[in-house]
């Protein structure tokens, strides 16, 4: 942990990191920062003790660059780093649906590049980060890029022609859940519950049967059917959700953001 590590445009997601980074043993010291805003960057320094540099200064003092900013802005900031990148440094990409191409034809030939599509639960220490290798990266750049996202969540390598198909389920996956507690705290207001009673019902059943579903290896249909008594109750709302096609509904959802994925790595992003 004595490499320097840079996260450039240090939002939400870069500053989980770095919080994770630090809670795992990297030292302040080591951990370097941009941000648009000058206060912004401040406000990293004093909460962390991280130190705030320019992206030039980023690119030419830290051996690991992990790039957090959105994707429309992702050929711009290539554009300022490429002058001052030296082929040795590590470049660890977080913008969905960029491939690893768009990095190595932009800097120096032989420049190891790893994608990354983590999520929103790195906020908290929950992420699942997928990576994958460009062309130049080695095993000991994964390795490393898992350690770094290991700080916040679970890691999973997978070939870079997958990635379209992660982002679909587990980058945008969060907001699946969100949308579904907010429909499921909506009908628990219709069948006469307090808001805030049916949110807690609801938060906790999820939290329960994601726990179960992590700890018992028991697949899904196995644990479904457990909670399925004859003409009881799960029955018939299982029942209503086959008949309004909520099942095809979701594979038709995650399919579209697969393809969005695919458009934005050929540069539709409009």
């Amino acid at each position: 942990m004595t490499q320097k590590v840079a996260v450039l445009g240090t939002g939400k997601i870069g500053e989980a990191l770095l919080s994770g980074m630090i809670r795992g043993g990297w030292a302040p010291a080591d951990l370097l920062v941009t941000a648009r805003r000058a206060e912004r960057a401040e406000e990293l320094r004093t909460r962390y003790g991280v130190t705030p540099v320019t992206n030039a200064e980023a690119a030419k003092t830290a051996d690991t660059l992990i790039l957090t900013v959105k994707p429309q802005d992702m050929g711009t900031l290539l554009d300022e780093l490429a002058p001052h990148v030296p082929a040795d440094r590590l470049i660890i990409s977080g913008a969905a649906g960029i491939p690893t191409s768009f990095f190595e034809e932009r800097l120096a030939p032989g420049t190891p590049v790893v994608r990354v599509m983590t999520n929103t639960p790195a906020l908290v220490d929950e992420a699942m980060s997928v990576i994958s290798a460009g062309t130049h990266a080695t095993e000991a750049d994964l390795a490393h890029a898992e350690e770094i996202f290991g700080a916040v969540g679970k890691t999973l390598r997978v070939p870079e022609s997958q990635q379209d198909a992660c982002t679909a389920l587990s980058g945008s996956g969060p907001a699946y859940f969100f949308y579904l507690v907010e429909a499921m705290t909506d009908a628990g207001i219709l069948l006469g519950l307090p808001r805030d009673k049916a949110h807690d019902l609801i938060v906790q059943s999820a939290i329960g049967a994601a726990t179960m579903l992590r700890d018992s290896g028991e697949h899904p249909v196995k644990l479904r059917e457990n909670v399925t008594s004859p003409a009881g109750t799960t029955i018939n709302a299982i029942r209503e959700l086959e008949n309004h096609g909520v099942r095809a509904a979701l594979i038709a959802a995650l399919e579209a953001a697969r393809d969005r994925s695919r458009e934005l790595a050929s540069g539709n992003n409009s």
